[in-house]
């Protein structure tokens, strides 16, 4: 996900709106009367405030954008993922990571808290605040050790996802061809992952590893961001083997906002509620949830965001996580959810399709909270 960014706050979404054309985002967004009594659980993003330094003249409004998202908790990305190499100082730069982390959520005790347990996720909830869930992109920063698992368990580190898109140690990513699966250390890992109850997310896996991974694992599992395969062809993506395998043994599977939920174009809130219908569809109401892959703030779409987002954008397509023929001109973000409270205008259109508000507020984060509950205890 995007590490660091200028954010906006109202005007400049309608400014943005007035510059793209894009529809719906000048006037006040969809509101869903249940959100703040719900439970909302981001299965991959990014608390913004905690990628600053705390004079940076963005963090106030990125602290006052985790006042204002309604979410009960973020699984963030404590790691570099995609790394081959994760020597001893980038180990011991990911443990320091994690500790000035928590001090800066302890400093803000009104608006987040870590996440621990079921208890801190129901109390994050109670009181409004942003849970902050630490997890890694991948298990580089494991090496070969194994009681690495125990040490990051007791700095806070609740989910683990075994692979990134590339191959590690542990299994194949999604982009290789190889599709090779779980190694023998792989499943040395996921054993070790459930006797220290951190939930295993397979996020980014091959075919393969997903499969393995769901068979190998004695607890339910999540694929945190994904989507579905077989209404777009991209390898990030599940196909719906894998997605009723999944929910058949108890496991979540996060939509992601990304481009992936498309061939061509800028994706929107419509291609993220068809991947949620789909999923619906192939794994049941209780399996289905939401794993953004963005940061809580709104993204300001400035000249030079414009510029940089298309340098990255093209970086990778010549990377293949796009498709070759695929149009550089568009942002990771649905630019119709391009807000804070973008899981509230997403329950909107939800409930204005006709879902239930159990159902919705089961795909906002109760079936995530269900599952980390099972494995935390």
């Amino acid at each position: 996900m995007i590490t660091r960014r200028r954010f906006l706050g109202s005007a400049g979404l309608v400014a943005m709106s007035a510059a793209t054309g894009v529809p719906g985002l000048a006037a006040a967004p969809p509101r869903w009367p249940p959100y703040r009594q719900a439970m909302a659980i981001d299965g991959l993003g990014g608390v913004d405030y905690l990628m600053v330094p705390e004079d940076d003249p963005a963090a106030p409004a990125m602290l006052q954008h985790i006042r204002e998202c309604g979410l009960t908790a973020v699984m963030m990305t404590a790691a570099p993922q995609g790394r081959f190499w994760f020597d001893d100082a980038a180990y011991h730069a990911t443990r320091q990571r994690i500790d000035d982390w928590k001090a800066r959520i302890d400093r803000h005790p009104d608006a987040m808290l870590l996440v621990r347990n079921r208890a801190d996720l129901q109390q994050a909830h109670d009181s409004h605040r942003v849970g902050v869930i630490l997890t890694f992109q991948g298990t580089e920063s494991l090496g070969e050790d194994l009681d690495r698992i125990a040490q990051f368990h007791q700095q806070g580190v609740r989910v683990i996802q075994l692979t990134h898109n590339r191959r590690n140690l542990v299994g194949d990513g999604c982009m290789e061809p190889g599709n090779a699966g779980l190694s023998n250390y792989g499943h040395q890992v996921v054993e070790r992952l459930n006797a220290q109850r951190i939930v295993v997310d397979l996020a980014h896996g091959s075919p393969r590893t997903i499969r393995e991974g769901i068979l190998a694992s004695k607890a339910p599992v999540l694929i945190g961001h994904t989507g579905c395969r077989s209404l777009v062809d991209a390898p990030r993506l599940a196909w719906d083997a894998e997605l009723k395998l999944l929910a058949d043994r108890g496991g979540v599977a996060g939509m992601i906002f990304w481009p992936y939920i498309r061939a061509q174009g800028q994706q929107m809130a419509a291609d993220v509620i068809r991947h949620i219908e789909h999923a619906i569809d192939v794994c049941g109401e209780d399996h289905v949830g939401i794993g953004t892959d963005l940061g809580i703030s709104p993204i300001e779409v400035t000249p030079e965001f414009t510029r940089d987002n298309l340098e990255q954008i093209r970086g990778m397509i010549e990377d293949g996580i796009f498709a070759a023929d695929r149009d550089p001109h568009l942002t990771l973000f649905p630019p119709d959810l391009n807000v804070p409270n973008r899981f509230e205008v997403l329950a909107a259109m939800l409930s204005a399709r006709g879902h239930s508000d159990a159902r919705i507020e089961k795909i906002l984060g109760r079936n995530f909270a269900r599952v980390m509950g099972e494995v935390w205890g």
